[in-house]
C-alpha cells in the first residue's frame, strides 16, 4: 500500500471565475490565474499544495505517487518533473498520469476516467492496493496513515465528522454524506441528503460523516466498475463516486469506514488562499 493516485485535475476554472471579487493583491492574483492552482505558492514557506500533500503522504509511508492532470498542464511538468515517470520530488517518487478528453469531447470524461486512466498507462497498478485523493485538499498524515493500517476488507475510505470541518454552510451541504452500519461497513454515499432526513445518518457517536474524496482500494477490484462506470445524465462524466456505489451494491461490506475527526484545508475558491497562511 505505498502508492497514491492524487486526482490535480485540469484548468482550475473555478479558483480562476473567484479571482475577480478576492481580496488578494493585483500579484498573487496574476500568479493564481497562471498556474494550476495547486502549484500556487502558499503560507510561509511559499511552497505549493501539491508539495504539502505529497510531503504528508510521505511521512505517512506512500513512496510513489501518480499524479493525474491533463494534457495542457506543462506547469507539474516543470515544477515537479520532465519525465513521465521516476521524478523525484519532496521525497517521493512522482509519475504522471494523463488524463486524454475522446475525440467526441470538449472536456474530459470525469474522475472514474481518470482513475481508470490511470490502471491503463501503469497496469501494475492494477494488482495493487492504493489510495486515491483530490488534489485540491490537503489531506493529513493521520489520515493517509489509516489508509495503510491493517484492515478487515479490501476496501476503505475516510470519513469526516462534518461537525470538525471549518466550512460554511452552503460547502458542507455540497459534500456527500456516509451511511455507515454498526459494523463500520459503508452502506452508501448519499449525495445531498434532505435537511429533513439528514439526521438519519448520523453514526454511532453521533456524528454526520461525510467524503472528502480519500479513499482506498484493491485495483482488481476497483477497475471493472471504472471500466463500465455510466455517464452521469445531467453532469455528462463518469464519476468515481458512481463506481463506488456500484462496487459498494454489488458486493457489499468490502469498504470500511475510518472515522477522522479533524479540519482538512481546502483550496476551491480564491478566497481559501489565505486559509493556508500558516503553513
Amino acid at each position: 500500500m505505498n502508492s497514491l493516485i492524487i486526482m490535480a485535475g485540469g484548468a482550475s476554472s473555478r479558483m480562476k471565475r473567484s479571482l475577480g471579487k478576492s481580496k488578494l493583491s493585483e500579484s498573487k492574483k496574476k500568479l493564481a490565474h497562471s498556474v494550476h492552482k495547486s502549484l500556487i505558492p502558499l503560507g510561509i514557506k511559499q511552497k505549493p499544495l501539491i508539495f504539502h500533500l505529497i510531503s504528508n503522504a510521505v511521512a505517512a509511508g506512500y513512496s510513489d505517487i501518480y499524479l493525474i492532470t491533463s494534457p495542457e498542464n506543462h506547469a507539474f511538468q516543470e515544477y515537479i518533473g520532465k519525465d513521465k515517470s521516476n521524478n523525484t520530488y519532496a521525497g517521493a517518487q512522482v509519475h504522471f498520469v494523463i488524463q486524454d478528453t475522446p475525440e467526441d469531447r470538449i472536456k474530459p470524461l470525469g474522475t472514474a476516467d481518470a482513475v481508470e486512466q490511470a490502471l491503463n498507462q501503469y497496469p501494475e497498478l492494477q494488482n495493487q492496493t492504493f489510495t486515491i485523493c483530490n488534489g485540491d485538499n490537503l489531506y493529513s498524515c493521520d489520515a493517509f496513515k489509516q489508509l495503510r493500517k491493517e484492515r478487515k476488507t479490501p476496501n476503505a475510505l475516510i470519513s469526516y465528522a462534518r461537525s470538525a470541518l471549518n466550512y460554511s454552510d452552503e460547502r458542507l451541504v455540497s459534500f456527500a454524506v456516509m451511511d455507515i452500519d454498526s459494523q463500520g461497513y459503508l452502506k452508501a454515499l448519499v449525495e445531498k441528503p434532505n435537511p429533513e432526513t439528514i439526521e438519519k445518518y448520523r453514526d454511532h457517536t453521533g456524528e454526520i460523516r461525510v467524503s472528502m474524496n480519500i479513499f482506498s482500494f484493491v485495483g482488481k477490484q476497483l477497475y471493472p466498475y471504472l471500466k463500465n462506470c455510466p455517464i452521469h445524465p445531467e453532469r455528462n462524466e463518469k464519476e468515481l463516486p458512481e463506481a463506488i456505489r456500484l462496487l459498494n451494491e454489488k458486493e457489499p461490506n468490502q469498504i470500511e469506514c475510518f472515522g477522522v475527526n479533524e479540519n482538512i484545508l481546502d483550496l476551491t475558491s480564491a478566497d481559501d488562499i489565505a486559509s493556508f497562511d500558516q503553513l
